[in-house]
């Protein structure tokens, strides 16, 4: 398969379409081999335009959320970002390609973050979540922001969030395809 012509037809018929307008997401997507973050058997479909489940509870996001998400949360070189999710492997190449410096965080309870790294300009919770852990928004730097697929009202919304001081507000972006990140449950009220 021809790996390069998949990335460039990613680019027209994806990212473009779906208001994928920075032109460092879209230089990064087309250089970073999506298909070296899959298992061999699914590289041919490495590209396409949906979630992919990789097995063993990982997922990897559709590229048009992907660059979506990177385009709204206005990653720039010189930056620190933390990538969260279940195979966060893929969008932290795709941000270090950018230019930012990348921690990613793929194993343990990942709703606790990575603290000890902080403070982060960007953090991406790369996947689908019910709620941003209070845990992770104080690893924002001021004025950092953070970019995931949030549930609302039972549909999944693509969700840019900024920190402010203290405050930390959201705006919805697009509907939008992710798998699930565990941990990040919203935790179920007591009924009779």
């Amino acid at each position: 398969m021809d790996y390069a012509h998949a990335r460039r037809a990613m680019v027209d018929n994806q990212l473009r379409p779906q208001a994928v307008t920075d032109p460092l997401v879209i230089a990064a997507m087309a250089s970073v081999p999506r298909e070296q973050f899959v298992p061999a058997a699914m590289q041919p479909v490495a590209y396409v335009d949906r979630t992919l489940d990789l097995g063993d509870g990982k997922w990897l996001a559709p590229p048009a959320t992907v660059g979506r998400m990177l385009t709204e949360i206005e990653a720039r070189p010189g930056e620190r970002a933390l990538v969260i999710g279940t195979a966060p492997a893929y969008v932290a190449a795709v941000l270090a390609q950018m230019g930012l410096s990348t921690n990613l965080l793929a194993d343990g309870n990942l709703a606790d973050g990575l603290a000890g790294g902080g403070p982060y300009d960007i953090i991406i919770l790369d996947g689908l979540v019910e709620f941003v852990p209070d845990a992770i928004i104080a690893q924002l730097r001021d004025g950092g922001r953070l970019g995931t697929c949030l549930i609302e009202n039972g549909v999944p919304r693509l969700v840019v969030g900024r920190r402010s001081g203290a405050g930390f507000g959201t705006r919805s972006i697009a509907d939008a395809a992710a798998g699930p990140i565990p941990g990040f449950e919203r935790p179920r009220a007591f009924v009779f």
